[in-house]
């Protein structure tokens, strides 16, 4: 994504003065999402493992004339969830939007995955969704919005990635009854489901399953669109979730795959 200069006060922005977290925001869809919200007028707070990731999206929101924090967390370890949510609140006032997208992924079978694998995926693709958003709800007094990020193989199986699957289907149902938990303090909840998309997860699948990249992303784009996704695509997605454009929207799953779960 190009991130064009400052947003200016004139402008139709969709998350002016708001205050967003972005989870796994050091690259692919987080980073995208990250500088989006950038774009739309949010301050964000971009958290990530991978602290000098973080930093350079942080970075190159703040040289476009942006507001942008990051914080190196480890998102399933609840004093790090917890010192997230500190950073949006301390830095820029509040907390409006929460992005729950931190996630990995192990491509194997059941037989092919140990216990370390199987705790490690829950971990961050679970407990962590429980954890930011614990700490997240109590700061927004006003109302918000959290996006969670599950998987079209959220909502069906896929092969070789039982634990993935596994906890992506968690956090599509687990979605649905924190929307259903907190309707009545103003905060929707939502996960966004894509399909492939062209990150380095995507990537890291090829090299996981040990197969030629180029043979990887021909079965990638093997959908009625007839191609993967991009970071950013799913981050206008994530966007209309987050924004006053989905007012009456909580407790779905919107599924964006190209046509591949069709």
């Amino acid at each position: 994504m190009t991130f064009k200069g400052a947003v200016k006060l004139t402008d139709a922005v969709k998350l002016k003065d708001k205050v967003a977290v972005v989870t796994g925001g050091a690259s692919g869809i987080g980073r995208a999402t990250a500088l989006l919200f950038a774009r739309e007028g949010a301050a964000v707070v971009v958290a990530d493992l991978d602290g000098p990731g973080a930093a350079s999206a942080a970075r190159d929101i703040a040289e476009a004339g942006g507001r942008a924090v990051a914080v190196t967390a480890d998102v399933s370890v609840e004093d790090d969830c917890a010192r997230v949510v500190r950073a949006a609140v301390d830095t820029f006032g509040g907390l409006h939007v929460l992005f729950n997208n931190a996630g990995i992924i192990r491509r194997a079978d059941a037989l092919g995955t140990t216990v370390e694998e199987w705790d490690r995926v829950m971990a961050v693709n679970v407990r962590s969704v429980f954890l930011m958003c614990k700490h997240a709800v109590p700061a927004m007094t006003s109302g918000g919005s959290i996006v969670n990020t599950g998987s079209g193989w959220g909502l069906k199986g896929g092969g070789n990635a039982l634990s993935y699957c596994a906890s992506k289907a968690a956090v599509v149902n687990m979605t649905r009854a924190l929307a259903i938990d907190h309707a009545k303090a103003g905060i929707r909840v939502n996960s966004v489901n894509p399909g492939d998309t062209d990150t380095p997860m995507l990537r890291d699948e090829a090299r996981q399953l040990s197969e030629d990249w180029t043979a990887f992303a021909a079965d990638a784009a093997d959908r009625p669109m007839g191609r993967a996704g991009s970071p950013e695509e799913i981050a206008r997605a994530v966007l209309f979730l987050a924004c006053e454009d989905a007012s009456f929207v909580t407790g779905s799953a919107l599924v964006v795959d190209g046509g591949g779960l069709a």
